[in-house]
């Protein structure tokens, strides 16, 4: 007579290779013939011991909380490895505990399953690769980082560095180097490349919303919370990458929030009592040196430490002057599509000026002083007289100056636009934090552009 198997649920669980079961605790409920006789232990004297006690390499405790249901793992225990799938045990939406079985038990038959499939996976992944570097190549790629000085190889070595590895980067440069560039630079090169680059600006938001922006927030975690809570920038770039611009502007009093973030992978949306996993990989970058931030007490160290794994410096344009001639050039043909013009050419006498001065805006004001010098050019070729190119540096020319008819009028007004633009690129245009920093007030610095013909 055969053997009915239709309800003979420990032939079943008997069968499953490496199965285990975990209480809501972590101790040890249930655990089949087979995982016994592979871990070397006696199932019955394990029961009720916590996890990691009887198996010490076990995660299955770390997914007794968050939102995550399955998990796969590698364990490398005594010379052998096994491939782990652990599933959340839900009872009215509440987790009782963590199931655990092996996929693989036998590294033998793991090479064969990646010998199978490695050609067809690598060739596939070569071609998609490359179609989302190529859509992505027109505004992000490390080939829109133009130079060909030493200083400009330099950083790209670094940027491919950084793109082979996991680690938290901190960019680090002055006010329009193209810090964010570079972060998408990082991304697009990494195995990261295909999932989202989520970009948040930490001088950008108001101190009440750093925390709800970054982690989200629960139904009614304040008043004005939409229902259904929100979802944070971790949250969105889970598997992805977060850039964090400004980071030296990130409240106190969120510092500690983001070092938990960045140690544990966990983030607690605002109004939560849960814990939620998130896989991201940061890249931080600052227009100030944190180590003096730290030192003044406005920056926690341990934060610092944890963002500063592997930094990637950007040379301000003062240090690299011979890559100004392939800049302006590249601005000049995007210029050209976007202002209607036929610029072919630059007067050399234009680029002996541009080299002579130190550009405290970089190329951010490099390419605006180009903008703004072709809107004065009609023909084909771009010169000195296009330019502003007065107040540029500290020498003064006498028979310039000469023509005018209150000289020292015209050069009191020429400082006072080139201090205001200057100030304006530091704050990206943010006409209060100019004023402030100007120490007038909006008012005043509004009608002061007006009369020296500054831009608003």
């Amino acid at each position: 007579m055969s053997h009915d198997i239709s309800n003979d649920y420990k032939l079943f669980l008997d069968a499953i290779t490496g199965l285990m079961v975990i209480d809501k605790d972590g101790n040890l409920v249930y655990m089949n013939d087979q995982c016994a006789d592979y871990i070397k232990v006696d199932k019955e004297k394990c029961k009720g011991k916590y996890v990691t006690d009887i198996f010490p390499p076990s995660t299955m405790q770390n997914l007794l909380k968050g939102q995550n249901k399955y998990h796969t793992n590698f364990y490398f225990h005594e010379g052998r490895m096994s491939v782990s799938t652990q599933v959340q045990l839900r009872s009215d939406g509440e987790i009782v505990g963590v199931l655990e079985y092996d996929m693989i038990q036998d590294i033998t038959a793991l090479d064969a399953v990646l010998e199978e499939y490695a050609a067809t996976l690598k060739n596939e992944m070569a071609y998609f690769r490359e179609q989302e570097r190529s859509f992505k190549s027109t505004k992000y790629s490390v080939n829109n980082i133009i130079g060909s000085s030493r200083k400009i190889k330099d950083l790209k070595y670094q940027i491919e560095l950084a793109a082979t590895s996991n680690s938290t980067i901190l960019i680090c440069g002055e006010t329009g180097t193209g810090k964010e560039l570079v972060a998408h630079s990082i991304h697009n090169l990494s195995a990261r490349a295909f999932n989202k680059f989520v970009k948040v600006n930490a001088a950008g938001m108001a101190e009440s919303l750093v925390e709800s922006e970054l982690f989200g927030y629960e139904e009614g975690a304040f008043t004005g919370a939409k229902k259904g809570g929100k979802k944070g920038k971790f949250e969105i770039a889970d598997e992805g990458t977060l850039f964090i611009d400004e980071v030296n502007q990130m409240p106190f009093s969120v510092q500690p929030k983001l070092l938990r973030a960045l140690q544990e992978g966990e983030i607690s949306p605002v109004g939560s009592e849960d814990d939620i996993n998130v896989n991201v990989r940061i890249i931080a970058a600052t227009n100030q040196d944190l180590r003096e931030m730290v030192k003044d007490g406005k920056f926690r160290e341990d934060l610092y430490y944890r963002l500063n794994v592997f930094p990637v410096i950007v040379p301000p344009l003062r240090e690299r002057l011979d890559d100004i001639p392939e800049l302006v050039e590249y601005k000049i043909k995007e210029l050209n599509e976007e202002m209607g013009k036929s610029i072919t050419s630059v007067d050399p006498a234009v680029y002996k000026r541009l080299r002579d001065y130190d550009w405290p805006g970089n190329v951010r004001e490099l390419y605006n002083r180009v903008e703004a010098a072709m809107n004065y050019a009609s023909g084909e070729v771009l010169r000195p007289e296009h330019f502003n190119f007065r107040m540029d540096n500290s020498r003064i020319d006498l028979n310039e100056v000469s023509q005018f008819d209150n000289p020292i009028e015209e050069i009191k007004k020429e400082a006072e636009r080139k201090l205001i633009n200057e100030t304006l690129m530091k704050f990206n245009h943010n006409k209060t934090k100019a004023a402030e920093y100007l120490k007038i007030s909006r008012p005043l610095l509004y009608q002061k552009m007006d009369r020296l013909g500054i831009k608003k």
